[in-house]
């Protein structure tokens, strides 16, 4: 559906046609440029945007299906950009990804959202309060959504590291539930990386476009600097997560062990006092037996025997236990 269409001349919204081919009749005949917004559009809905600005097909085929990689290609004079912006999400501690696709032409911009993560009323206000930057053209605005995906980019950075800080604070604690939280932090650090990371080339492209004259390869300079500066933290958060995972599994290994060995003293314990105690029951049930000929039984003092035998026993075995440290 489209959000909003406009015609800007010199820098100021002028009007807002609603028939798209007089619309696309102003633009031609250099009477501006046009910017319409659209947010989730069917295909049926953006058949007529796409045959009125002579979009490519695989352009178009991309911008409705979405779910693409961020990327900047040309199809004869128009632009076609893929952008993945980011919030972060505080409740949840998560990361929400949009996906923004731009289509720059010589006098016109279509600009396609496919989430509410990816609001670009504010950039359009933003151009709207600077007539003498939006005048410049469709790169201009081109330039402001790149600008503020990027800046956008700064809180969940920010969330991140906070998120990455209460981990450690957990795994030195010996929480349950830190390797839980670093596996789920670490597959947001990847998307985040998979977003962040082709900005710097499809920048770079910009840069080097014949297109693109001096003053705005300044702009275009600023953004492309934040953008690695974001693209070398994100690199940093991924390290960090594995080297955080690396002494959690240490840890927890170096816990089990200690619980694996103080199970095994107290099983040398109960193993050494059975014993102790079941060799006096040895002594006893030898001479409980029913036979004929013990001479132990008739003796004066087999019956002192045998509690002495029983006592020396368990004193022998009490002393062994003892020195091997079972007990």
């Amino acid at each position: 559906m489209i959000v909003d269409r406009a015609i800007y001349r010199d820098g100021v919204r002028a009007a807002e046609p609603r028939d798209l081919a007089a619309m696309r009749q102003v633009c031609r005949d250099g009477g501006g440029i046009a910017w319409i917004g659209l947010f989730q559009p069917t295909a049926a809905e953006f058949a007529d945007i796409a045959d009125e600005f002579d979009l490519h097909a695989l352009a178009v085929e991309d911008a409705i299906g979405a779910h693409q990689r961020p990327k900047l290609e040309r199809y004869g004079d128009t632009l076609f950009c893929v952008l993945r912006p980011a919030r972060y999400i505080e409740e949840s501690e998560s990361v929400e990804f949009g996906e923004i696709h731009v289509f720059a032409g010589p006098n016109f911009v279509i600009t396609v959202r496919h989430s509410e993560a990816s609001e670009l009323a504010h950039v359009r206000r933003g151009l709207e309060s600077r007539p003498d930057l939006l005048k410049g053209g469709p790169f201009v605005i081109l330039h402001a959504i790149m600008d503020r995906v990027v800046d956008d980019y700064a809180p969940v950075v920010a969330g991140l590291q906070n998120d990455i800080d209460e981990i450690e604070d957990d795994v030195f604690d010996g929480s349950p539930s830190a390797s839980r939280r670093i596996y789920e932090l670490s597959r947001e650090v990847i998307e985040f990386q998979r977003a962040t990371k082709p900005l710097a080339p499809m920048l770079e492209r910009l840069l080097h476009d014949p297109d693109v004259n001096e003053e705005e390869t300044k702009y275009l300079r600023d953004v492309h600097d934040h953008a690695l500066r974001v693209q070398e933290q994100v690199t940093g958060f991924r390290q960090l997560l594995q080297n955080i995972l690396s002494v959690n599994l240490t840890l927890e290994t170096k816990a089990l062990t200690e619980v694996s060995n103080a199970q095994n003293e107290e099983v040398k314990k109960i193993s050494a006092w059975a014993a102790i105690l079941f060799a006096p029951s040895i002594v006893g049930t030898i001479y409980g037996m029913n036979f004929e000929n013990m001479p132990e039984l008739n003796w004066q003092y087999g019956y002192l025997f045998a509690l002495g035998l029983m006592l020396a026993a368990g004193v022998a075995l009490y002393t062994m236990f003892k020195r091997l440290k079972w007990i």
